[in-house]
């Protein structure tokens, strides 16, 4: 499987995330998957690639030019691929992969997360999405979406567009298990 992960680039994150993102590449690199990312040579994204590559995995890079351009790209990608806006990076990471996960991470991470429960809501992404949930991260954005679901912003259906993990080796697992959305449910999208 190609496996898209979502993940912090910021080179301040602590040792608990870090070693989480470090899990997440290995046990992608023992399962023989592919990790696709953002190409970010500092943080979580770079842990994640590295752990992977040295397990014998494989670790893909998508990154926008621009970002080449301020040097933040990681040199030791098994590929990169260069694109020529945020916009093509995160559709390009998302048509070439097989499910996301998303790591901690800031508004970039969470954008890119929101983004894609988005799509898979309106049945433009019909993989797995999971939620790292490493030391209690995401607990209020998982609680925030709950408030959606109880405001009648979402439909109780839509808890089954993502799935929360707290170890590396369940969220392979669910990336590995999760069926696909039936894109059906687009039509369920208007309430």
């Amino acid at each position: 499987m190609n496996i898209t992960v979502y993940a912090a680039s910021s080179g301040q994150a602590s040792d608990t995330f870090l070693r989480a993102a470090r899990e997440l590449g290995a046990e992608l690199a023992r399962r023989g998957h592919t990790l696709i990312n953002g190409a970010g040579r500092t943080g979580l994204m770079a842990a994640s690639a590295e752990s992977c590559m040295q397990q014998g995995g494989r670790a893909l890079g998508i990154i926008p030019q621009f970002m080449i351009d301020h040097g933040w790209q990681h040199t030791g990608m098994t590929e990169l691929i260069v694109t020529p806006d945020m916009h093509r990076r995160k559709e390009q990471m998302a048509a070439m992969s097989d499910a996301c996960v998303a790591l901690p991470g800031g508004v970039g991470t969470l954008e890119e997360l929101l983004e894609i429960i988005t799509w898979k809501q309106l049945g433009l992404y019909l993989k797995p999405i999971v939620i790292y949930n490493v030391d209690g991260y995401y607990d209020h954005l998982l609680r925030q979406m709950e408030t959606a679901l109880s405001e009648h912003f979402m439909r109780p259906m839509h808890r089954k567009i993502w799935q929360v993990a707290t170890t590396a080796a369940d969220v392979v697992t669910l990336c590995e298990t999760t069926p696909l959305w039936d894109p059906n449910v687009s039509k369920f999208a208007a309430l």
